[in-house]
Protein backbone atom coordinates (compact mmCIF):
# COMPACT_ATOMS: atom_id res chain seq x y z
CA UNK A 1 0.00 0.00 0.00
CA UNK A 2 1.00 3.51 -0.34
CA UNK A 3 0.91 6.05 2.44
CA UNK A 4 -1.81 7.85 0.05
CA UNK A 5 -4.02 4.49 -0.14
CA UNK A 6 -3.72 4.76 3.37
CA UNK A 7 -4.42 8.39 3.74
CA UNK A 8 -7.49 7.70 1.59
CA UNK A 9 -8.98 5.24 4.13
CA UNK A 10 -9.30 7.91 6.97
CA UNK A 11 -12.34 10.05 6.54
CA UNK A 12 -11.21 12.75 9.01
CA UNK A 13 -8.38 13.39 6.68
CA UNK A 14 -10.69 13.71 3.88
CA UNK A 15 -12.71 16.24 5.68
CA UNK A 16 -9.36 18.53 6.43
CA UNK A 17 -9.14 17.63 10.41
CA UNK A 18 -5.22 16.98 11.52
CA UNK A 19 -5.15 14.60 14.39
CA UNK A 20 -2.21 14.48 16.37
CA UNK A 21 -4.12 12.64 19.03
CA UNK A 22 -3.09 8.79 18.99
CA UNK A 23 -2.41 8.52 22.18
CA UNK A 24 -5.29 9.46 23.82
CA UNK A 25 -7.61 7.21 21.66
CA UNK A 26 -7.42 6.34 17.47
CA UNK A 27 -8.91 7.33 14.44
CA UNK A 28 -11.19 4.75 12.87
CA UNK A 29 -10.70 3.80 9.10
CA UNK A 30 -13.01 2.85 6.94
CA UNK A 31 -12.12 -0.36 6.76
CA UNK A 32 -12.88 -0.31 10.62
CA UNK A 33 -16.18 1.17 9.77
CA UNK A 34 -17.36 -1.28 6.84
CA UNK A 35 -16.72 -4.28 9.03
CA UNK A 36 -19.23 -2.38 12.05
CA UNK A 37 -21.82 -2.01 9.66
CA UNK A 38 -21.84 -5.40 8.50
CA UNK A 39 -21.32 -7.00 12.20
CA UNK A 40 -24.57 -4.60 12.67
CA UNK A 41 -26.35 -6.31 9.85
CA UNK A 42 -25.71 -9.55 10.74
CA UNK A 43 -26.82 -9.04 14.40
CA UNK A 44 -29.75 -7.47 13.77
CA UNK A 45 -31.03 -9.04 10.98
CA UNK A 46 -28.98 -11.85 8.85
CA UNK A 47 -27.22 -14.07 11.04
CA UNK A 48 -28.17 -12.91 14.08
CA UNK A 49 -26.90 -15.04 16.32
CA UNK A 50 -23.33 -15.11 14.49
CA UNK A 51 -21.16 -16.73 17.62
CA UNK A 52 -19.17 -19.15 14.95
CA UNK A 53 -18.52 -16.26 12.88
CA UNK A 54 -17.47 -14.09 15.89
CA UNK A 55 -15.10 -17.82 17.50
CA UNK A 56 -12.85 -17.32 13.54
CA UNK A 57 -13.01 -13.39 13.58
CA UNK A 58 -11.42 -13.76 17.57
CA UNK A 59 -8.99 -16.52 16.10
CA UNK A 60 -8.28 -14.17 13.21
CA UNK A 61 -7.67 -10.56 15.54
CA UNK A 62 -4.90 -13.12 17.80
CA UNK A 63 -2.87 -14.32 15.15
CA UNK A 64 -2.32 -10.85 13.61
CA UNK A 65 -1.44 -9.97 17.27
CA UNK A 66 0.82 -12.53 17.69
CA UNK A 67 2.78 -11.33 14.42
CA UNK A 68 3.38 -8.14 16.40
CA UNK A 69 4.33 -9.47 19.34
CA UNK A 70 6.72 -12.74 18.17
CA UNK A 71 3.81 -15.30 19.88
CA UNK A 72 1.64 -17.30 18.97
CA UNK A 73 -2.50 -16.59 19.56
CA UNK A 74 -3.06 -19.41 22.31
CA UNK A 75 -0.83 -16.81 25.06
CA UNK A 76 -2.73 -13.94 24.24
CA UNK A 77 -6.66 -13.19 25.94
CA UNK A 78 -8.98 -10.47 25.25
CA UNK A 79 -9.98 -8.24 28.05
CA UNK A 80 -11.80 -5.16 28.64
CA UNK A 81 -8.77 -3.07 30.02
CA UNK A 82 -4.82 -2.06 30.58
CA UNK A 83 -5.97 -1.76 34.33
CA UNK A 84 -8.13 -5.23 34.74
CA UNK A 85 -5.37 -6.57 32.53
CA UNK A 86 -2.38 -5.30 35.32
CA UNK A 87 -5.13 -6.74 37.91
CA UNK A 88 -4.84 -10.05 36.64
CA UNK A 89 -1.20 -10.34 36.86
CA UNK A 90 -1.00 -8.45 40.56
CA UNK A 91 -3.79 -10.72 41.35
CA UNK A 92 -3.00 -13.86 40.34
CA UNK A 93 0.61 -13.80 41.74
CA UNK A 94 1.51 -15.67 45.11
CA UNK A 95 2.83 -12.87 47.17
CA UNK A 96 5.10 -12.80 50.66
CA UNK A 97 5.55 -9.56 53.14
CA UNK A 98 8.89 -8.31 51.98
CA UNK A 99 7.92 -8.63 48.18
CA UNK A 100 9.07 -5.29 46.39
CA UNK A 101 7.68 -4.51 42.92
CA UNK A 102 9.48 -1.59 41.07
CA UNK A 103 7.73 0.58 38.83
CA UNK A 104 8.34 4.34 38.08
CA UNK A 105 6.95 8.12 38.99
CA UNK A 106 5.67 8.59 35.71
CA UNK A 107 3.58 5.57 34.83
CA UNK A 108 0.12 6.01 34.29
CA UNK A 109 -2.30 5.30 36.64
CA UNK A 110 -3.15 2.11 35.64
CA UNK A 111 -0.09 0.29 35.62
CA UNK A 112 0.55 1.98 39.59
CA UNK A 113 -2.89 1.03 40.99
CA UNK A 114 -2.92 -2.50 40.70
CA UNK A 115 0.00 -2.94 42.38
CA UNK A 116 -0.13 -0.61 45.16
CA UNK A 117 -3.43 -2.05 45.98
CA UNK A 118 -0.94 -5.10 47.36
CA UNK A 119 0.71 -2.62 49.82
CA UNK A 120 -2.12 -4.33 52.60
CA UNK A 121 -0.66 -7.94 52.09
CA UNK A 122 2.81 -6.57 52.90
CA UNK A 123 4.28 -5.88 49.56
CA UNK A 124 6.08 -3.03 48.67
CA UNK A 125 6.11 -0.81 45.83
CA UNK A 126 9.26 0.93 44.63
CA UNK A 127 9.24 4.07 42.17
CA UNK A 128 12.24 4.72 39.92
CA UNK A 129 13.00 8.41 39.86
CA UNK A 130 12.40 10.00 36.50
CA UNK A 131 15.41 12.55 35.19
CA UNK A 132 14.11 14.99 33.18
CA UNK A 133 11.20 13.30 32.04
CA UNK A 134 12.92 10.11 31.68
CA UNK A 135 13.17 6.69 33.29
CA UNK A 136 15.57 4.83 31.23
CA UNK A 137 16.55 0.83 31.31
CA UNK A 138 19.69 1.84 33.62
CA UNK A 139 17.85 3.66 36.00
CA UNK A 140 15.35 0.48 36.66
CA UNK A 141 18.32 -2.15 36.51
CA UNK A 142 20.47 0.25 38.84
CA UNK A 143 17.01 0.27 41.53
CA UNK A 144 16.46 -3.46 41.36
CA UNK A 145 16.66 -4.82 45.27
CA UNK A 146 17.25 -8.36 46.58
CA UNK A 147 13.50 -8.65 47.27
CA UNK A 148 12.30 -6.88 43.91
CA UNK A 149 9.96 -9.89 42.58
CA UNK A 150 8.47 -8.02 39.60
CA UNK A 151 8.80 -5.10 36.97
CA UNK A 152 6.16 -3.28 35.33
CA UNK A 153 6.91 -0.73 32.93
CA UNK A 154 5.59 1.50 30.21
CA UNK A 155 7.04 0.44 26.72
CA UNK A 156 6.13 4.34 25.55
CA UNK A 157 6.11 6.47 28.70
CA UNK A 158 2.22 8.40 28.10
CA UNK A 159 3.48 11.86 29.05
CA UNK A 160 7.14 12.52 27.40
CA UNK A 161 6.99 9.81 24.86
CA UNK A 162 10.37 7.91 26.27
CA UNK A 163 10.48 4.40 24.55
CA UNK A 164 12.34 2.22 26.92
CA UNK A 165 14.95 -0.60 26.22
CA UNK A 166 12.98 -3.09 26.88
CA UNK A 167 15.69 -5.70 25.96
CA UNK A 168 18.08 -4.86 28.10
CA UNK A 169 15.70 -4.53 31.35
CA UNK A 170 14.14 -7.96 30.36
CA UNK A 171 17.54 -9.74 30.11
CA UNK A 172 18.39 -8.60 33.89
CA UNK A 173 14.66 -9.99 34.68
CA UNK A 174 15.60 -13.26 33.26
CA UNK A 175 19.04 -13.51 35.02
CA UNK A 176 17.42 -12.41 38.75
CA UNK A 177 14.12 -14.59 38.56
CA UNK A 178 12.41 -11.06 38.10
CA UNK A 179 9.23 -10.93 36.93
CA UNK A 180 8.64 -8.90 33.89
CA UNK A 181 5.74 -6.80 33.59
CA UNK A 182 4.66 -4.40 29.92
CA UNK A 183 2.09 -1.58 29.43
CA UNK A 184 2.16 -1.57 26.02
CA UNK A 185 -0.61 0.73 25.10
CA UNK A 186 1.34 3.44 23.99
CA UNK A 187 4.13 1.50 21.54
CA UNK A 188 2.17 -1.16 20.14
CA UNK A 189 0.79 -0.34 17.00
CA UNK A 190 3.82 2.56 16.43
CA UNK A 191 6.40 -0.62 17.13
CA UNK A 192 6.19 -3.54 17.66
CA UNK A 193 7.31 -5.91 20.57
CA UNK A 194 9.29 -9.08 20.69
CA UNK A 195 8.51 -10.45 23.59
CA UNK A 196 11.06 -13.55 22.94
CA UNK A 197 13.75 -11.58 22.24
CA UNK A 198 12.75 -8.88 24.88
CA UNK A 199 11.90 -11.75 27.51
CA UNK A 200 8.95 -10.52 28.79
CA UNK A 201 6.63 -12.58 30.73
CA UNK A 202 3.13 -10.07 30.58
CA UNK A 203 1.54 -7.83 29.09
CA UNK A 204 -1.35 -5.33 29.22
CA UNK A 205 -2.72 -3.54 26.55
CA UNK A 206 -5.62 -1.73 25.28
CA UNK A 207 -6.40 -1.52 21.66
CA UNK A 208 -8.03 2.19 21.11
CA UNK A 209 -5.03 4.39 20.95
CA UNK A 210 -2.37 3.31 18.39
CA UNK A 211 -3.82 -0.20 17.39
CA UNK A 212 -6.98 1.87 16.29
CA UNK A 213 -8.76 -0.04 17.95
CA UNK A 214 -12.23 0.51 20.02
CA UNK A 215 -12.62 1.73 23.39
CA UNK A 216 -13.32 -1.69 25.94
CA UNK A 217 -11.19 -4.13 24.01
CA UNK A 218 -8.18 -4.75 25.97
CA UNK A 219 -5.87 -8.07 25.47
CA UNK A 220 -3.19 -9.94 27.79
CA UNK A 221 -0.02 -11.79 26.42
CA UNK A 222 1.19 -13.95 29.20
CA UNK A 223 4.26 -16.43 28.49
CA UNK A 224 3.60 -20.16 29.03
CA UNK A 225 6.10 -20.15 32.19
CA UNK A 226 4.60 -17.23 33.85
CA UNK A 227 1.24 -18.87 33.74
CA UNK A 228 2.40 -21.86 35.11
CA UNK A 229 2.64 -19.71 38.45
CA UNK A 230 -0.14 -17.36 37.67
CA UNK A 231 -3.38 -18.42 39.17
CA UNK A 232 -6.59 -17.04 37.81
CA UNK A 233 -8.62 -15.21 40.78
CA UNK A 234 -11.61 -15.23 38.36
CA UNK A 235 -13.29 -17.87 36.51
CA UNK A 236 -15.95 -18.29 34.23
CA UNK A 237 -17.50 -20.67 32.03
CA UNK A 238 -15.41 -20.17 29.11
CA UNK A 239 -12.45 -21.13 31.20
CA UNK A 240 -12.65 -24.45 31.02
CA UNK A 241 -11.17 -26.85 28.65
CA UNK A 242 -15.15 -28.69 28.11
CA UNK A 243 -16.73 -25.74 28.08
CA UNK A 244 -19.73 -26.72 25.91
CA UNK A 245 -20.51 -30.03 28.38
CA UNK A 246 -22.33 -27.42 30.00
CA UNK A 247 -24.01 -29.56 32.99
CA UNK A 248 -20.67 -31.27 33.55
CA UNK A 249 -19.14 -28.82 36.09
CA UNK A 250 -15.20 -30.20 35.46
CA UNK A 251 -13.58 -27.56 36.65
CA UNK A 252 -10.23 -28.49 34.48
CA UNK A 253 -9.21 -24.98 33.76
CA UNK A 254 -7.20 -24.70 30.25
CA UNK A 255 -3.70 -24.21 29.78
CA UNK A 256 -3.78 -21.24 27.37
CA UNK A 257 -4.06 -17.72 28.02
CA UNK A 258 -7.95 -18.05 27.82
CA UNK A 259 -8.30 -19.24 31.03
CA UNK A 260 -8.14 -15.93 31.70
CA UNK A 261 -10.90 -14.93 29.04
CA UNK A 262 -13.70 -16.68 31.15
CA UNK A 263 -16.95 -15.41 29.14
CA UNK A 264 -18.11 -12.71 26.51
CA UNK A 265 -16.00 -10.24 25.44
CA UNK A 266 -16.30 -7.19 23.35
CA UNK A 267 -17.25 -8.82 20.04
CA UNK A 268 -17.84 -5.54 18.41
CA UNK A 269 -14.35 -4.48 19.46
CA UNK A 270 -12.49 -7.52 18.18
CA UNK A 271 -14.37 -7.17 14.72
CA UNK A 272 -13.28 -3.76 14.57
CA UNK A 273 -9.44 -4.14 15.86
CA UNK A 274 -8.53 -6.34 13.13
CA UNK A 275 -9.19 -4.63 9.84
CA UNK A 276 -6.61 -2.21 11.80
CA UNK A 277 -4.41 -5.03 12.04
CA UNK A 278 -4.25 -5.61 8.74
CA UNK A 279 -4.06 -2.77 7.39
CA UNK A 280 -0.37 -2.09 9.79
CA UNK A 281 0.49 -5.71 8.35
CA UNK A 282 -0.21 -4.51 4.80
CA UNK A 283 1.28 -1.37 4.95
CA UNK A 284 4.17 -3.24 6.37
CA UNK A 285 5.33 -2.81 10.35
CA UNK A 286 9.31 -1.39 9.89
CA UNK A 287 7.57 0.85 7.31
CA UNK A 288 5.16 2.36 10.50
CA UNK A 289 7.35 2.21 12.33
CA UNK A 290 10.70 4.27 10.11
CA UNK A 291 7.28 6.88 9.55
CA UNK A 292 6.64 7.51 12.92
CA UNK A 293 9.99 8.12 13.47
CA UNK A 294 10.53 10.18 10.66
CA UNK A 295 8.08 12.31 12.41
CA UNK A 296 8.88 12.74 15.75
CA UNK A 297 12.19 13.44 14.09
CA UNK A 298 10.77 16.26 11.93
CA UNK A 299 8.65 17.50 14.49
CA UNK A 300 11.13 18.08 16.58
CA UNK A 301 13.44 20.41 14.96
CA UNK A 302 10.39 22.10 13.75
CA UNK A 303 9.44 23.06 17.21
CA UNK A 304 13.24 24.00 18.37
CA UNK A 305 13.18 26.36 15.06
CA UNK A 306 10.16 28.09 17.51
CA UNK A 307 12.23 28.02 20.08
CA UNK A 308 10.18 25.59 21.97
CA UNK A 309 11.85 22.31 23.53
CA UNK A 310 10.24 19.19 23.30
CA UNK A 311 10.94 16.56 26.30
CA UNK A 312 12.73 14.12 24.34
CA UNK A 313 14.73 17.14 22.25
CA UNK A 314 18.20 14.98 23.14
CA UNK A 315 17.10 11.88 23.21
CA UNK A 316 18.52 9.01 20.69
CA UNK A 317 16.19 7.96 17.89
CA UNK A 318 15.82 4.46 19.47
CA UNK A 319 13.91 5.85 22.85
CA UNK A 320 12.12 8.23 20.45
CA UNK A 321 8.12 7.20 19.96
CA UNK A 322 5.26 8.33 17.93
CA UNK A 323 4.70 11.12 20.93
CA UNK A 324 6.23 14.82 21.08
CA UNK A 325 5.74 16.83 24.37
CA UNK A 326 6.08 20.04 25.56
CA UNK A 327 5.47 22.04 28.64
CA UNK A 328 4.80 25.64 28.20
CA UNK A 329 2.78 28.43 30.14
CA UNK A 330 0.43 28.64 27.51
CA UNK A 331 -0.41 25.11 27.12
CA UNK A 332 -4.01 25.25 27.51
CA UNK A 333 -4.26 28.43 25.27
CA UNK A 334 -2.36 26.41 22.31
CA UNK A 335 -4.46 23.04 22.83
CA UNK A 336 -8.20 25.43 22.42
CA UNK A 337 -6.31 27.35 19.57
CA UNK A 338 -5.60 24.40 17.60
CA UNK A 339 -8.58 23.28 18.34
CA UNK A 340 -10.46 25.94 16.36
CA UNK A 341 -8.04 25.14 13.59
CA UNK A 342 -9.07 21.56 13.14
CA UNK A 343 -5.99 20.54 14.77
CA UNK A 344 -6.20 17.62 17.71
CA UNK A 345 -4.00 17.07 20.13
CA UNK A 346 -3.83 16.98 24.23
CA UNK A 347 -2.55 18.74 27.43
CA UNK A 348 -1.24 16.09 30.12
CA UNK A 349 0.35 17.54 33.54
CA UNK A 350 0.55 21.10 31.77
CA UNK A 351 2.39 19.71 29.00
CA UNK A 352 1.22 19.97 25.12
CA UNK A 353 1.29 16.17 24.03
CA UNK A 354 1.14 15.66 19.90
CA UNK A 355 1.15 12.60 18.66
CA UNK A 356 0.85 11.74 15.23
CA UNK A 357 0.14 8.13 13.64
CA UNK A 358 2.37 6.57 10.38
CA UNK A 359 -0.61 8.46 7.86
CA UNK A 360 0.70 11.51 9.52
CA UNK A 361 2.60 13.65 6.86
CA UNK A 362 5.60 15.56 7.14
CA UNK A 363 3.34 18.47 5.15
CA UNK A 364 0.84 18.28 8.32
CA UNK A 365 3.83 19.09 10.72
CA UNK A 366 4.72 21.97 9.24
CA UNK A 367 0.77 22.69 9.23
CA UNK A 368 0.77 22.32 12.80
CA UNK A 369 3.74 24.17 13.40
CA UNK A 370 2.56 27.33 11.71
CA UNK A 371 -0.32 27.08 13.47
CA UNK A 372 1.92 27.29 16.87
CA UNK A 373 3.79 29.83 15.64
CA UNK A 374 0.83 32.08 14.96
CA UNK A 375 -0.84 31.12 18.33
CA UNK A 376 2.32 32.24 20.34
CA UNK A 377 3.13 35.46 17.96
CA UNK A 378 6.87 34.14 17.17
CA UNK A 379 8.42 36.16 14.93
Amino acid sequence: MTIQEVRDLFPHINAGKIYFNNAATGAFSKKVLKIVDEYLLQRSETDIDNFEKFLKTMVETKVYLGKMLNCSAERIAFGDSTSNGMNILAQGLKWHKGNSILLNDLEFPANVYPFLNLEKEGVSVDFVKSKNGIVSAKDVISSIKPNTKLISISFVQFLTGYRVDLEKIGNVCRERGIIFSVDAIQGLGAFTIDVEKYKIDFIACGTAKWLLGMQGLAFIYISEKLQQILQPKYIGWLSVEDAWNLLDYNLKLKNTAEVFQGATINALGVFGLLPSLKLFADFGYKNVEERILENSIHFTNRLLELGIHPILEKCERENLSGIISFKHDKSNLILDELKKREIYCSVREGMVRLSPHFFNTLEEIDRVTEAIKNILHVS
